[in-house]
């Protein structure tokens, strides 16, 4: 029984590389449209992820100036001014 050798010839597989891109899209829901063109992303298999909205707190500071801005702020003179307003 003989051995039988193969050679290959050397073949370069180039995979092809797929680059994808997110978008962030504001779909109202409630609409016949929004329903439409999320019904339309599905049909045509994209992935669709919905994020629920965040809403950023804040920072003292800042609630600190909204309350100087809109006037939510009492002067005293001195601390003893202070203590009489609120009762102390």
């Amino acid at each position: 029984m003989s051995k039988k050798s193969c050679t290959f010839a050397p073949q370069r597989f180039y995979k092809k590389h797929i680059t994808m891109a997110t978008y962030s899209l504001k779909i109202n829901e409630r609409s016949t449209h929004g329903q439409a063109l999320l019904a339309y992303l599905e049909a045509l298999k994209i992935d669709v992820q919905k994020i629920p909205n965040v809403r950023m707190r804040k920072s003292s500071y800042a609630r600190s100036m909204d309350d100087i801005k809109h006037g939510r702020i009492e002067k005293f003179e001195s601390a003893d001014d202070m203590c009489k307003s609120l009762g102390i």
